[in-house]
């Protein structure tokens, strides 16, 4: 047993670049895992960053200089800021203030129909299972209605520390835009002077995640845009809500799409009923899911990401429960930059330049 696992570790670990990499990808993920929440700031500018990077490089081909490309790009996100917190956010409390306020009634006629079940249908639901189902379901709504009133006396540090994010990222995302390649080269200054598995796998993920990151804002952006203006011109209720979490459903591949349909059922059905608005409402949902499986995803992500559809979900649990949002978000570049990784390896390198070492002639 400890000949095979000798021979496993020189057969992958021979190579000094390959010990360095693991080392590197190890303290990492304990960084990330331990002092996630302290680096959160600086982790949100570097991804802001990334989104930014495509109008700086833009304002640059215009013939715009580098710091005026770079303090143009920086007076833009703080337009956008402002406008998310002076425009956006006050739509979505009040819509949220209507929702809560209406909550009761909508759980009123929820239970009237459960309670219709085992009349329309007795030999496949009881009255004592309705009336178990209502019980629990009122329990977690309690246990929620605490949560929300306790976050709410609880709100001031929240606040205190989302103010000091809207001061605190705009400066980094400034210099890690202005100093992007200083940073790159002090950062490559620790490493060995030859990498050439590192400069590989950086060349590429540099460049995909970099896509990836703007091209799902952009979807985001869109999908959530087009949700509101249909969801406004059918007058359906909590647009703004119901829009936003379209958006934010892109996130999730193969998931979201369908996690968020309940949400938009439930509202639908419960404003107009079994009625034609009902059905319209749904029907422009399947749209605005087609349109951008079919034609939105193509045209942002011209280079589809090889991974088949399980890697995917598996990427996304896995990242998402490690640091939720962000690693749901990071999902499908972080399972890219694995692959890259595996086929990248040293091992790999020398395997490919002699796929035939090991036969015999």
């Amino acid at each position: 047993m400890l000949k095979v696992f000798r021979g496993w570790i020189d057969r992958y670990f021979s190579d000094e670049e390959a010990v360095l990499l693991v080392v590197l990808i190890a303290t990492s993920l304990i960084i990330l895992l331990t002092l996630g929440t302290v680096l959160a700031p600086m982790i949100a500018s570097v991804i802001i960053a990334f989104l930014m990077q495509g109008v700086v490089v833009r304002l640059r081909s215009w013939g715009a200089p580098h710091w005026l490309a770079v303090t143009l790009t920086s007076i833009l996100l703080i337009a956008i800021l402002a406008s998310i917190v002076l425009v956006l956010l006050p739509v979505i409390w009040h819509q949220s203030a209507r929702f809560v306020a209406e909550l009761p009634r909508m759980l009123g006629e929820w239970q009237e129909l459960l309670l219709l079940l085992p009349q329309n249908y007795p030999n496949l639901i009881s009255e004592s299972q309705v009336e178990e189902l209502i019980s629990v379901t009122a329990a977690e709504l309690g246990r929620f209605g605490q949560s929300v009133l306790s976050f709410s006396v609880s709100s001031l540090p929240v606040l205190v520390t989302m103010l000091v994010y809207f001061v605190l990222v705009p400066i980094l995302v400034f210099f890690f835009l202005k100093d992007s390649s200083l940073i790159v080269n002090w950062v490559g200054s620790f490493l060995p002077h030859k990498r050439p598995v590192m400069s590989k796998i950086w060349q590429e993920m540099n460049q995909q995640i970099a896509n990836y990151v703007r091209g799902k804002a952009i979807e985001i952006l869109i999908v959530g845009a087009v949700s509101y203006l249909v969801f406004t011109l059918l007058g359906v209720n909590y647009a703004a809500l119901l829009a936003i979490a379209v958006g934010l459903s892109v996130v999730i591949p193969y998931i979201g799409a369908a996690v968020v349909t309940l949400p938009v059922a439930m509202i639908g059905f419960f404003q107009w009923g079994w009625s034609s608005e009902f059905f319209y409402l749904m029907l422009a949902y399947g749209i605005i899911q087609a349109l951008d499986g079919n034609v939105l995803v193509p045209l942002l992500f011209s280079e589809a990401v090889n991974l088949h559809p399980v890697a995917i979900i598996m990427a996304v649990l896995v990242f998402g429960g490690l640091w939720g949002f962000w690693g749901v978000f990071f999902a499908i570049p972080l399972a890219t930059l694995v692959k890259a990784i595996l086929y990248a390896w040293p091992i790999g390198v020398q395997e490919a330049q002699h796929p035939h070492a090991g036969e015999e002639v």
